[in-house]
């Protein structure tokens, strides 16, 4: 079954810092890239970070810059996201996804997605 399983939300203080996993079956993460994204309920799904099959990171989101950094392991077949210093706007769903071409970079939309997890950032 190809699917990614994202784990790692909770509910922290503002500055506070949390590790995502994204952990991927049914397809290696050092053929395809796969990238975080972020949902609030009524506002738009933000795509906010990729990681290639090679490594290569892309940053899309301005308002995390600096602040997160995606990571893999590829023995584990599992990709992170290191959040730190977050913010109450941080305050969203985080889904994982794959982009659909084979051996590809962060182009051309995404296949698989995970069912989400919470992060919750208040005091």
């Amino acid at each position: 079954q190809v699917q990614v399983v994202e784990s790692g939300g909770g509910s922290v203080q503002p500055g506070g810092s949390l590790k995502l996993s994204c952990a991927a079956s049914g397809f290696r993460v050092d053929y395809y890239a796969v990238g975080w994204f972020r949902q609030v309920p009524g506002k738009e799904r933000e795509e906010m970070f990729c990681i290639s099959s090679t490594g290569t990171t892309t940053e899309f989101a301005d308002s995390v810059k600096g602040r997160f950094i995606i990571s893999k392991d590829i023995a584990k077949n599992t990709i992170y996201l290191h959040m730190n210093n977050l913010k109450p706007e941080d305050t969203a769903v985080y889904h994982c996804a794959r982009y659909k071409s084979l051996w590809g970079d962060c182009k051309g939309g995404n296949d698989v997605w995970g069912q989400g997890t919470q992060v919750t950032v208040s005091s």
